[in-house]
């Protein structure tokens, strides 16, 4: 079964080139300016294993087909996209249809590429992109446990979101869930705060091998939602 991992951030930080540096193309427009990618641009990358490769030496078969896992490279954020501001309703719903989350933080400076923001603070731009995520859930949520709709769910679904509705509301971590709820029931809540996360920092050339003070300051203060 392929699995499906989508690539976000602020507009200008780096993810379309992340997304061809892993698929090992030039699909996806990157440009100096917001908003270069509208729609969600897809890649598949075929995962190898020589497990597979042995058991069709042993089973002769004519046929060999990987696994594979699928980058979708994500419109830019900006604050307010819960609201509809950017493109944000069109950018949540690409999160929604996505298994985990990537997260792109810009961590260089840089007069010739834009920054939508005054100023670098990868931390900053991180809490944007959650604080929105959860605002969506958040009305997601309000929405579901109307009465009315409460009765197309089970229990278990109302009991999920009533948890995550209390741990958005109080600021704190989700991860408390994974002790009440199995994985599968957290996946198919749809919520998007609650998919797994993997947190890159693009810098520049000469701080590929060991970071920056942006980077330093990031692993040390950051906050893992």
């Amino acid at each position: 079964m392929g699995f499906k991992c989508g690539i976000v951030g602020l507009p200008n930080v780096g993810k379309s080139t992340l997304f061809n540096a892993l698929t090992n193309s030039s699909k996806a427009q990157a440009a100096n300016f917001p908003f270069c990618t509208i729609d969600p641009n897809v890649g598949i990358v075929p995962l190898k294993d020589s497990r597979l490769d042995n058991l069709a030496k042993v089973s002769k078969s004519k046929k060999k087909i990987y696994t594979s896992i699928s980058f979708v490279d994500i419109a830019g954020l900006v604050k307010g996209a819960s609201k509809g501001e950017g493109l944000g309703n069109k950018f949540l719903s690409h999160i929604r249809e996505v298994d985990a989350i990537i997260h792109m933080v810009r961590c260089f400076d840089s007069a010739d590429i834009q920054n939508v923001n005054p100023d670098i603070n990868p931390i900053r731009d991180l809490e944007i992109v959650e604080t929105e995520m959860k605002l969506s859930d958040l009305e997601s949520i309000q929405k579901r446990l109307d009465k009315k709709n409460k009765k197309n769910s089970t229990d278990n679904e109302i009991k999920l979101l009533e948890a995550v509705n209390k741990l958005i509301n109080n600021d704190e971590k989700l991860d408390s869930l994974n002790n009440i709820f199995s994985s599968q029931e957290i996946k198919l809540s749809g919520l998007l705060s609650v998919k797994p996360k993997l947190y890159v920092c693009n810098v520049d050339e000469k701080s590929v091998s060991k970071g920056n003070w942006y980077t330093e300051n990031f692993l040390k203060n950051v906050r893992i939602y």
